[in-house]
């Protein structure tokens, strides 16, 4: 299928071709037309899937096929929130290389920055406003910006604004936006209670539309685990990352102060690296993505919150210093290599602290993952992994072996953290009580899964 099946008037399809956009990806095929006929969309996309591209082509063909009704000064039309600084950007680079050919005069309003240019580009009046919540309701409370003829409104990663503690100013901005004659766009990884409770109450019938399962992560991407001792990470990172000072690499911390650490012992060590945080001012940020995107940084160490918004196209690796306190941030984090069929490595640094966390990940994930020991960085006792039985007390010192599966026989492949066997009915893994371990003590294939391939895929938009 092209974009000319979807509906797409020729300016915005003039502008794709010129971009090298060809194909529409799952999410634009099954978003756009809906979006297209004014349905409200209930849409589950992660980062990577080419959303922006999904909510932000109707949204143009709206404002430009669609004249805005003479009464008065100019007020915005459409608006799209976003959680973070980079993604506002982001968006707002993309849907202004999209309608190339129409004249959307917009703007992009986040905090950390003065207001002066914001305020002015308000008063001359701009049919399309993307923005961060908190920002917003400063203009807001300073009556700088009208609502009040909101055609469009667009959640772009709901489930982190949630996450990020925006409802209630969400909440605040939805108060001041039209309740008739609105259409409504939500975007969401994940879809938590709070998020259909939220829908329920201003999405009006919305459609649905899943393009993949929850929590599922590319295929092209491998996943592996070095077991290292706590005091020897960064040892082992920089090993890691010596091996090839080309490839470039996404770097993963718990904290803001260990990522600035990180990031000046790397520099120290000879490797470019720059560091991105939410302490980091807006101009640093955008320099610090601005040289990995180019390639004058290697490695780029990043908290999760500063990272949601990061789109690199063709990332060959994310290593996760530090694994997440919430198993679903792991698929975020590593859903930024592999994208559109390319192959990518999702590595991951575990000491005997970080055993609970990737037993999660792999419980949530429902696949196993390799673990490989590098040699000279083995930890000094070995790691305690538990038992993968789901239910069951731990065996200490994690002596029990995994549950045996009979398609599965005994080889030289490296262990494996294990997600354990499913639910009845081949529906999710269990969450509640549920364990999954690795074994030391056993060498076991994977789940018949075959060698990764690398796909080339077809360049879609954002």
């Amino acid at each position: 299928m092209s974009f000319e099946h979807l509906g797409l008037a020729p300016f915005l399809l003039r502008a794709l071709a010129e971009q090298g956009y060809e194909n529409p990806t799952p999410i634009q095929q099954q978003a756009i037309p809906l979006a297209l006929a004014g349905h409200d969309l209930l849409a589950g996309a992660q980062t990577g899937t080419g959303k922006t591209a999904a909510f932000g082509l109707p949204l143009l063909q709206h404002l430009g096929t669609k004249p805005q009704a003479v009464n008065g000064p100019r007020r915005p039309r459409a608006l799209v929130l976003a959680p973070t600084r980079e993604l506002a950007t982001q968006v707002h680079d993309s849907l202004r290389g999209y309608s190339k050919y129409l004249r959307i005069p917009s703007a992009v309003i986040y905090g950390g920055v003065g207001m002066g240019n914001q305020l002015d580009a308000l008063r001359r009046g701009v049919d399309l406003v993307i923005a961060c919540p908190g920002r917003l309701i400063d203009h807001i409370e300073r009556r700088s910006v009208d609502l009040s003829g909101i055609e469009i409104l667009v959640l772009d990663e709901a489930d982190r604004m949630l996450d990020m503690g925006f409802l209630p100013s969400i909440k605040r901005i939805l108060a001041k936006l039209p309740k008739q004659n609105r259409q409504t766009l939500l975007f969401s990884a994940t879809f938590p209670e709070s998020i259909k409770q939220l829908a329920m109450e201003f999405m009006r019938h919305p459609r649905e539309v899943q393009v993949t399962p929850q929590n599922t992560v590319a295929e092209t991407i491998a996943h592996r685990v070095h077991p290292v001792d706590a005091g020897r990470k960064r040892e082992l990172l920089l090993h890691l990352l010596g091996q090839d000072t080309r490839v470039q690499t996404l770097v993963f911390a718990k904290t803001k102060h260990g990522s600035d650490k990180l990031a000046t012992f790397l520099e120290k060590s000879g490797i470019h690296a720059a560091a991105i945080h939410g302490n980091k001012s807006q101009g640093q940020r955008l320099r610090a993505l601005g040289d990995f995107k180019a390639g004058k940084v290697k490695v780029l160490v990043a908290t999760d919150i500063a990272a949601r918004g990061i789109d690199i196209d063709q990332l060959p690796r994310v290593i996760n210093y530090d694994l997440p306190m919430v198993a679903e941030d792991y698929v975020h984090r590593i859903g930024r290599t592999g994208r559109n069929g390319a192959s990518g490595e999702a590595l991951s640094l575990v000491s005997q602290d970080d055993a609970k966390l990737l037993r999660q990940i792999v419980r949530l994930l429902d696949r196993d993952m390799e673990i490989r020991d590098l040699p000279g960085f083995e930890p000094q006792v070995p790691i305690r992994w538990g038992n993968s039985a789901p239910g069951k007390a731990e065996v200490p010192g994690g002596q029990r072996p995994p549950r045996r599966h009979a398609r599965r026989p005994h080889g030289d492949a490296p262990r494996h953290a294990h997600a354990g066997p499913k639910k009845s009915g081949g529906g999710q893994p269990q969450r509640e009580g549920g364990k999954a371990a690795a074994n030391p003590g056993r060498r076991q294939q994977p789940h018949g899964r075959g060698p990764r391939r690398s796909h080339t895929g077809h360049h879609a938009p954002a």
